[in-house]
């Protein structure tokens, strides 16, 4: 089983959702790099369960633990293993799923791969293991601050409610001021709506996340296998029902001419060079281009209903299954500091990449 992501920037993670604990080591961050542990569990209760009224209702606190790694609260240089515990898994609520396979689920997957499966709530496979990832990522986005990259991701659209307006209109500061994580306060009041329906019809929503990521310097990724936005898919696509990603224009680009699409440079007055569309999302030949990297996220529904749905069992025989449990009607708002953390540790790891690239002129 591959837990390790990433090269010179990589993070390990380990646990299960029912388990003792879940957590991260992050290896190859620099020495001397502040590690703000507050800002650590500020990104880790953007994810934790609990939330809010239209969050599954688990309630872990998801305390972020530092084991290693850090003296005098700076890097080392040393691996820096971060650890959560689990305090509130309500096992039993599995007991019915312990020969069924989970309509949208990966039970029937794994038990085929491994020959084994943890049923209570998935074990490995299920999004707790996110946590970790959260963890590891904060540290990756303290890297990045420290170099005047920022990222930012928010709820774009929630099944038939979209954001009406492009990311470079929108206050991303403002991403936290409604529980659904969209900045656009009237289309974010319309989504909540709409996932409050969801959870009293027993059902689920999906939609969209779009990231942004502002004070990217040219220069990052790779050329051939490498590429920034391949790299960039890698770690997003493999976020816990994301289904799709576009960069820029995304789909849409193969319905725009040539003369259309290509975004023109030009040199501001302080002599960067920039372009005057950003059509690509900030990545030209899998580099990026110093323009803001852009991407949109397609999250599919929660898998987890409370609704009968058919399936078989372990026997192959026909069953019917109702959800029980505490489940999230909508991953997105849940999604966004998990869609940051990914982002950052791809970023982090290209901007190490990137110093070996030539020698210092």
């Amino acid at each position: 089983m591959q837990n390790t992501f990433g090269n010179l920037f990589r993070i390990t993670t380990f646990g299960e959702s029912h388990g003792t604990a879940i957590g991260c080591v992050v290896d190859g961050c620099p020495a001397g790099l502040e590690i703000d542990l507050d800002f650590i569990q500020s990104q880790n209760n953007r994810r934790k369960p609990g939330q809010s009224t239209i969050t599954t209702q688990r309630n872990e606190s998801d305390t972020v633990e530092i084991l290693s790694g850090v003296f005098e609260g700076k890097s080392t240089g040393a691996p820096i293993a971060l650890l959560i515990k689990n305090k509130d898994a309500h096992s039993a609520d599995y007991d019915h799923l312990k020969d069924a396979y989970r309509p949208g689920h990966a039970d029937y997957t794994w038990e085929k791969k491994y020959g084994i499966r943890d049923h209570r709530g998935g074990g490995r496979s299920s999004a707790r293991e996110t946590a970790a990832r959260v963890a590891g990522g904060a540290i990756a986005q303290l890297l990045l601050k420290s170099l005047g990259v920022e990222i930012y991701a928010y709820v774009q659209q929630v099944y038939t409610e979209a954001v009406p307006v492009g990311y470079d209109v929108l206050d991303l500061s403002s991403i936290d001021n409604s529980i659904v994580r969209c900045p656009h306060l009237e289309t974010a009041a319309k989504m909540i709506a709409l996932i409050e329906q969801a959870k009293t019809d027993g059902d689920s929503l999906g939609g969209y996340v779009r990231g942004v990521v502002k004070g990217m310097p040219a220069g990052w990724g790779e050329p051939v296998f490498d590429k920034l936005p391949a790299l960039l898919g890698h770690g997003l696509l493999s976020i816990n029902a994301v289904k799709g990603i576009a960069f820029g224009d995304g789909f849409e680009s193969a319905l725009l001419k040539g003369s259309q699409h290509n975004d023109s440079f030009y040199t501001n007055e302080n002599g960067t060079v920039r372009t005057n569309t950003n059509h690509a999302g900030g990545t030209l030949g899998g580099i990026s281009n110093g323009e803001d990297i852009i991407f949109t996220l397609a999250f599919k529904p929660t898998a987890t209903i409370m609704q009968s749905q058919s399936s078989i069992n372990t026997q192959n025989e026909p069953i019917t299954l109702e959800g029980k449990g505490r489940h999230d009607p909508c991953v997105l708002p849940r999604a966004v500091p998990i869609v940051e953390a990914m982002t950052a540790l791809v970023l982090a790891d290209c901007y190490l990449m990137s110093k070996t690239n030539r020698l210092a002129i």
